[in-house]
């Protein structure tokens, strides 16, 4: 799988919500405050509807602007569901509650019934409401997941240079478990129990240097490991047959040329465009800080996957009892909403969670593969970064 970049294209989606948000001049965006301030008034906590304006990005983790843009890409696959939803009162929920009681639920990560009870809807109806919304999301936000252009690579290179001089980087690739509270009764759940004892499906992810996801996969048992899911991917079938990392390659000096590639920890096989840190404790000056380098940009990944799961909690503890044939759509839709607030340049985008650990307890794997040509490109790099490449 794979999101929109670049100034144009995101310029044409802030357009775009801005046009949404005020699609019918001031009555829309009547229509948009009277609506808050009802759903406001539905919320525990927020008894004066006007103080609970200021709250909007408290209960959805998003601007009113992003919320909007959303809605529109939404809108035409779920108001053409047949079958309404009601509140317990018997009122209608309209499209905007649906969005709204969706991202709650994807938000806060709360169960059915404590979001039912908040809004007074009952259990079922959030659940349907949230499924409604997955599926529409999945369908219309695919654009915001997307491999780069080549015009769009050459953006990221260059900030991927400015973090710590890697010259040519496309991308940093990581993997994190998402936990599920499984019967043990059931003996085909065993599948899913991974080194840690802990029930959990892993998302392998490639990020750029804006932390936005460009290639996802999901889906696999926690317990497999980091170098297996990679070359299951399509990324690595496309990487071998030439048809990814196969752009422009850079003349570090004279008769020393390297290729694309991307940058992943010790879990991961070295590739010819797959690059790993040095392996050992006692290493040369050279291998160090190579190390050193590599570790620092390897931490963009890691904190767009502590921002993903903090963010969108539905993910970040331990999911009670899910269907594992829907999980990966839901988390999939997370990665799209993440990469929808960065497009947008959300203002809470800036807002980080305190610790990078998005994986807590689980220890580093370590991948033997190792590739001539790999090897060959990281002492390359190592040399460069260390100013010892021959002019």
């Amino acid at each position: 799988m794979a999101p929109i970049r670049g100034s144009k294209k995101r310029r044409k989606i802030e357009k775009k919500a801005e046009g949404n948000a005020s699609a019918s001049g001031s009555s829309e965006q009547e229509a948009s405050f009277v609506w808050w301030l009802e759903y406001s008034k539905r919320i525990n906590g927020f008894q004066s509807p006007l103080k609970g304006l200021d709250k909007f990005k408290s209960v959805f983790k998003i601007s009113r602007r992003t919320f909007d843009y959303i809605c529109s890409l939404v809108e035409e696959k779920m108001v053409v569901k047949t079958g309404g939803f009601s509140f317990t009162s018997g009122k209608h929920l309209s499209f905007r509650d649906q969005v709204a009681i969706a991202l709650r639920r994807l938000s806060s990560g709360d169960s059915l019934m404590s979001i039912g009870d908040s809004c007074g809807l009952h259990h079922s109806t959030v659940s349907q409401v949230t499924w409604r919304f997955v599926e529409a999301m999945e369908q219309k936000g695919l654009q915001h997941l997307q491999w780069p252009s080549e015009t769009e690579m050459a953006e990221i290179k260059s900030k991927f240079e400015k973090i710590q001089g890697l010259p040519n980087c496309c991308g940093v690739i990581d993997t994190t478990h998402i936990l599920m509270c499984l019967p043990s009764s059931d003996p085909t759940n065993n599948l899913w129990l991974d080194h840690m004892k802990n029930h959990s499906m892993v998302l392998q992810a490639i990020v750029d240097p804006e932390m936005r996801f460009r290639d996802i996969v999901t889906g696999w048992p926690g317990k497999m490991e980091d170098r297996l899911i990679f070359r299951s991917s399509n990324f690595y079938k496309l990487c071998e047959e030439g048809k990814r990392l196969n752009g422009k390659i850079l003349e570090l000096s004279e008769g020393s040329e390297i290729r694309e590639y991307i940058i992943g920890d010790s879990g991961y096989p070295f590739l010819p465009y797959l690059v790993t840190p040095y392996k050992g404790q006692e290493l040369p000056e050279l291998g160090s800080e190579f190390n050193r380098r590599h570790s620092a940009t390897h931490m963009v990944a890691q904190r767009a996957l502590a921002r993903l799961k903090d963010k969108w909690k539905i993910i970040q503890g331990v999911m009670w009892r899910p269907d594992k044939h829907k999980l990966p759509r839901i988390i999939l839709v997370c990665c799209l909403l993440h990469n929808i607030v960065i497009d947008l340049e959300d203002e809470m985008q800036d807002e980080m969670p305190l610790l990078h650990d998005h994986d807590s307890g689980y220890h580093q794997q370590v991948c033997e593969t190792a590739d001539m040509e790999g090897e060959y490109l990281r002492d390359k790099l190592s040399l460069y970064l260390s100013g010892k490449l021959p002019p």
